[in-house]
């Protein structure tokens, strides 16, 4: 996926925020209540001082002149401590809502992302999404903030101060207040928007890199077996480079931004206060009037000054949210018809109906075949590499929909069942087994997540593991490493086959799951998935011919198409494809090779 073609639109991302803190509406309300309050409190502290400053400009004459003044001092130290109050009140309540919703809307995101088919996961990037994720849900965070404590009390402030300056004294105060405003935010927009691209060139180079690494860690064995620590090392280093290339423009043009802000500011502050000065020598304006129109400005010009940062955080905020947002647009491949019924499980018949397949229109992988897998019984696939042997697994566990046919289970197509029901059913063992970064006890728990402790223990014993675990330190408790690297090929297996059997389903699919084990072990573990295949259906890819010699029957295939069926012995006898690969395994295993997964794996 193309992220930069998917961005969402600035607007379209905060609508799509405002629908996630619709729940927090009335929360976020108060909080800008809160934040109005501690504004009106920050706006009448320059109206106290000009009266403070009035009233020590003239002689004392009496009681009165002293008392005064010491009133207009307690209101002003009231009205600072007024305004701690109301924003620390506003944090509070804002925060709320803010975690919650970020943590809502990730939820989703990653929801959204578990749901999306094998397609797109094999062609996704983990460590540039991982990024885009992580900097998505720091970006809410920011924006929210940014709108509730930066841009919406500015913009109160600057209407109320507007309006005090016209009412108060001459037009052209408010005049140049607003010149200088506008000619702030233009500039600022400008400058802003050209440096959009080199945020965004930051961004891509920054996911890069980090991608980059994350392959090379996860990898870390092919790394070594190839000898290869320089090249990954180089290859880390070149997208560092243009990341930095690109994060020094952004703060070439960081620099550009400030000096014309603050150049704009100047300009205007000092303007005004000329005119203020005038009219304090003219007589049009008192002392505490000098002082009121400076105190204005420079409460208005110093959250002004930090609008340029928040504009700039705004527009970040807006694409990396985007890209987070982005990744709702990504359409599920595979779902649920809106009419989809639970599958139900009677004898757990499969059946292959005139079933065709292609991965691209160009790549035809399976064409019209047709087969069943009765109840109870033991159905092996094999064939050369290619033939489609694996991609009838993932069919029938619907990680892709067929291009035409039907996959029927006990008469039910599985197009019309629920997927979450369907994969409840199915338990698979596959040949490359893939683990948690955790402890064994919460692999093998994984497969069922609600067993006790006693039922793990059964299913390691049925798997021919738990005396290995037993020999370790940690026991159960034993961290398997990323992947499951700390555990051999064989051990990793038998973890996947206990799991499998810990979540007891009514059809197994097998994708010879022996294949990573010694002689010793892969007797013993045959025998345990024999006995647990029986009374249920059993699917089995097969690449080791001697794993499936007991199979109720044996589907070959070959380009795609189902070219015989039988036994093991009817089809030795039948002298056809079958009995090649026999032949050719046979005369392999005499040469004292081991065995040709290169002609069989597909």
């Amino acid at each position: 996926m193309d992220n930069d073609q998917s961005l969402y639109a600035p607007w379209h991302t905060v609508k799509s925020l405002l629908v996630h803190l619709w729940d927090y509406r009335w929360r976020i309300g108060f909080a800008l209540a809160l934040m109005i309050l501690a504004k009106l409190a920050t706006i009448a502290v320059p109206l106290v001082l000009k009266e403070i400053v009035d009233q020590l400009e003239q002689p004392s004459v009496g009681q009165l002149a002293i008392q005064l003044p010491l009133f207009l001092l307690l209101a002003y130290g009231g009205l600072r401590f007024a305004n701690s109050l109301f924003n620390q009140l506003r944090d509070l309540v804002f925060a709320k809502a803010a975690l919650r919703s970020i943590r809502n809307i990730t939820i989703k995101v990653f929801e959204h992302l578990q749901h999306l088919s094998l397609g797109y996961h094999l062609q996704r990037k983990t460590g540039g999404l991982s990024r885009d994720i992580d900097r998505g849900s720091r970006a809410i965070n920011e924006l929210l903030r940014i709108l509730i404590f930066s841009v919406f009390p500015t913009l109160f402030e600057l209407t109320v101060v507007c309006i005090i300056l016209f009412v108060r004294y001459e037009p052209r105060f408010v005049i140049v207040t607003l010149l200088t405003i506008i000619s702030y935010g233009i500039y600022t927009y400008s400058i802003s928007n050209w440096r959009l691209k080199f945020r965004k060139r930051m961004n891509e180079a920054e996911s890069s890199a980090n991608t980059a690494a994350i392959d090379a860690l996860i990898n870390y064995e092919t790394v070594k077996y190839f000898t290869n620590e320089k090249l990954e090392t180089q290859r880390y280093n070149e997208n560092l480079k243009h990341w930095q290339d690109a994060t020094y423009k952004s703060e070439f043009s960081l620099a550009a931004l400030n000096v014309g802000q603050a150049t704009i500011i100047a300009i205007g502050l000092t303007i005004l206060m000329v005119m203020a000065g005038q009219n304090v020598v003219a007589g049009k304006m008192t002392l505490g009037d000098f002082v009121l129109v400076n105190a204005f400005l420079l409460q208005l010009y110093v959250p002004l000054n930090f609008l340029g940062y928040v504009f700039r955080t705004l527009q970040n905020s807006l694409v990396d949210i985007s890209r987070m947002f982005s990744l709702l647009e990504v359409e599920k491949e595979i779902t649920d018809k809106a009419d989809a019924k639970p599958l139900k499980i009677k004898n757990a018949n499969i059946e292959f109906d005139q079933v065709s397949f292609a991965y691209k229109p160009e790549r035809q992988i399976l064409d019209k075949i047709s087969f069943s897998v009765p109840g109870g019984q033991k159905v092996a696939i094999v064939g050369h590499s290619g033939a489609g042997k694996s991609t009838i697994a993932r069919l029938v566990f619907r990680f892709y929909e067929v291009t035409n046919g039907r996959i029927l289970i006990d008469g039910q197509d599985l197009k019309e069942v629920t997927l979450e029901t369907l994969r409840q059913n199915i338990g698979v063992v596959p040949q490359d087994t893939v683990l948690f970064n955790d402890t064994i006890e919460y692999n093998i728990h994984y497969g069922k997540p609600d067993a006790s402790d006693a039922e793990i223990r059964q299913a390691a014993k049925l798997a021919y593991l738990h005396d290995f675990i037993e020999t370790l330190p940690d026991g159960y408790q034993t961290e398997v490493g990323e992947r499951g690297l700390k555990l051999s090929g064989g051990e990793k297996q038998r973890l996947a086959i206990a799991r499998t059997i810990l979540k007891d389903p009514p059809i197994l699919l097998l994708d010879e799951a022996t294949s990573a084990l010694d002689s010793k072990s892969e007797e013993a573990i045959q025998t345990a998935l024999n006995n647990i295949a029986q009374h249920r259906t059993t699917l089995v890819i097969a690449h080791r011919l001697s794993t499936i010699m007991d199979a109720d029957q044996i589907v070959v295939l070959d380009k795609g198409v189902v070219v015989e069926t039988g036994s093991h012995h009817q089809l030795l006898q039948h002298q056809g494809h079958y009995a090649s690969l026999w032949q050719l395994q046979q005369n392999s295993n005499s040469l004292g090779q081991a065995n040709p997964a290169d002609t069989m794996i597909n």
